[in-house]
C-alpha cells in the first residue's frame, strides 16, 4: 500500500492491555508485518495507521491483536477507560519523579480533558475498583520494581513515588502485600503482578 493510495483511510486505533515499552514494540511489530498497513505512530494504547478498508477490516485488526494478548477498542467509555490506565502508568512509570510533584487528578483531568470527579465515578462503574485504588496497586508494583533493582534507598523510592515519608510507603505497601517492605527485600522470588491483572476488566 502507497501513501496517497485513493481508498487508503488514516485512523487511530486504541489498543487494549498495553502496559509498557514491549507492548508497543510487539503491536508494531505485529502492525507493520501486514503489508496492507502503514504505521505512523504507536504508543501506549493507541496507534494511528493507515490502510485500505476494502482489504483490512476492524474484524481483523482485532484478530491480530487479539494473538498477541491486546484488543482492539471500539467502544467509547472503554477507550476512555483504557486512557485513563495509560495515563497513570504513563505518570507512575515513566514520569520520573513527576509523580511526586503534581496530583494525580490534576494531571488526570488536564491530561484527558475531563473532570476528575467524572473518571473516577466512570472508572469505578465499568471495572469495579476505584481509581484511587488503581493509582496505588500501580504504585506498589512499581515500589517492588525499585526494591528489585536495588539502585535507590527506601528514601528515595518514597519521594520517587510521591509519598509523604518512608512509613506512609512502608505502611501502605505491607497493606496490599501482606509483606513489609524488609521481608519483600529479601525474599528469593519476589511475586510482581503484571499491569494487565492488577484488575480485570
Amino acid at each position: 500500500m502507497q501513501p496517497g493510495d485513493l481508498n487508503t483511510k488514516r485512523s487511530l486505533i486504541h489498543i487494549k492491555n498495553m502496559t509498557s515499552k514491549s507492548c508497543v514494540r510487539i503491536v508494531r511489530e505485529n502492525l507493520e508485518r501486514i503489508g496492507f498497513i502503514r504505521v505512523h505512530y504507536v504508543a501506549l494504547g493507541e496507534a494511528e495507521i493507515s490502510y485500505d478498508p476494502q482489504i483490512i477490516s476492524e474484524g481483523f485488526l482485532d484478530a491480530l491483536l487479539r494473538n498477541n494478548g491486546f484488543e482492539l477498542i471500539t467502544d467509547k467509555e472503554t477507550k476512555l477507560i483504557e486512557l485513563i490506565k495509560t495515563s497513570v502508568i504513563q505518570l507512575i512509570y515513566y514520569g520520573g519523579n513527576t509523580n511526586s510533584l503534581i496530583r494525580n487528578s490534576d494531571y488526570l483531568s488536564e491530561r484527558l480533558g475531563h473532570p476528575y470527579a467524572y473518571l473516577s465515578k466512570l472508572f469505578s462503574e465499568k471495572t469495579g475498583t476505584t481509581l484511587e485504588k488503581y493509582i496505588i496497586l500501580l504504585k506498589i508494583e512499581k515500589i517492588k520494581e525499585l526494591i528489585s533493582y536495588e539502585e535507590m534507598t527506601l528514601s528515595e523510592i518514597s519521594f520517587q513515588m510521591g509519598y509523604s515519608s518512608v512509613q506512609y510507603l512502608s505502611n501502605q505497601f505491607k497493606q496490599f502485600t501482606g509483606y513489609s517492605v524488609t521481608d519483600y527485600k529479601n525474599l528469593t522470588n519476589k511475586p510482581r503482578t503484571a499491569l494487565h491483572q492488577i484488575i480485570n476488566n
